[in-house]
């Protein structure tokens, strides 16, 4: 496994938007995310009008390990709320960086306040855009 992704590298994929190339670089070099991260683009997919079964299929394309959310992910996640919680960042957001953190891999991720969050909790980011 070379990289974790978030939510917002998974839809750049999936929707053609900048960033897409070097997420599908990172898919092509085993990357994973967590089943939380997984919900969270099922959702914006089917909030989008795909069906669940075509937002389904879409993710199932591509070749992504996905890691339960178990209690000792949820319990490193919600620890990290204190030096999150300025920058916004969601449960999904923190089940993302607790993954990396564990897995001491760098995350790929759209979103630019991720760069300041990330040597806060000790994890690697990389922008897509």
């Amino acid at each position: 496994m070379t990289v974790i992704l978030d939510s917002s590298a998974v839809l750049a994929r999936l929707l053609n938007e900048p960033g897409r190339d070097l997420v599908a670089e990172a898919i092509a070099s085993d990357a994973a995310m967590s089943s939380v991260n997984l919900a969270e683009v099922m959702a914006i997919l089917v909030r989008g009008g795909l069906s669940g079964a075509d937002a389904e299929r879409a993710l199932g394309k591509l070749p992504v390990t996905i890691h339960r959310f178990d209690e000792a992910m949820a319990l490193r996640a919600g620890a990290m709320v204190v030096v999150t919680r300025k920058y916004g960042l969601s449960l999904g957001d923190r089940a993302c960086l607790a993954l990396a953190q564990r897995e001491d891999l760098p995350v790929m991720t759209g979103d630019r306040a991720w760069a300041e969050v990330g040597p806060l909790v000790g994890v690697t980011v990389r922008l897509i855009r």
